[in-house]
């Protein structure tokens, strides 16, 4: 696990009502159905609007049209677009959301790439609940600055 300073230690546990946001909106964008239904059943019980992209391209049209969202969990490993060609993309568009990395290979190697283009942070998939309450604490401490 990479960035921003997140490590196990900081992963408390927290109970889902301590970060509950029905205001907040995430796009998973994964190649496996399986692990889109996961992320998206996770993330709609802590109250977040999902939308759901098979690939970097389908995300990136999204945004070219429009969409935005807070959180994005992207995928390393991805036909037609993977996920760090569009992280740069993204990143080169101007998009400020919050941009996970979540990626089955691990290696230091790996996840440096990665973070490189652009991610807030990085994480082995599928994720666990922990993870996912860490992350919408962090969404909601800047949501509260701004």
């Amino acid at each position: 696990m990479s960035g921003n300073g997140a490590s196990s230690s900081s992963l408390n546990m927290i109970s889902g009502e301590d970060v509950v946001n029905n205001n907040l909106s995430a796009l998973v964008v994964d190649d496996s159905p399986l692990l889109r239904l996961l992320h998206d059943i996770h993330l709609k019980k802590y109250g977040l609007k999902v939308q759901v992209a098979e690939n970097g391209k389908v995300a990136v049209d999204l945004f070219h049209l429009g969409a935005s969202f807070d959180l994005v969990l992207m995928d390393k490993e991805m036909p037609v677009m993977n996920g760090v060609e569009a992280t740069k993309e993204l990143r080169a568009m101007g998009v400020t959301s919050m941009i996970v990395g979540v990626t089955s290979k691990n290696g230091p190697g790996e996840q440096q790439a990665f973070m490189e283009a652009g991610l807030d942070y990085c994480f082995e998939k599928p994720l666990t609940p922990e993870i996912i309450s860490f992350l919408l604490e962090e969404l909601n401490k800047h949501n509260n600055k701004n």
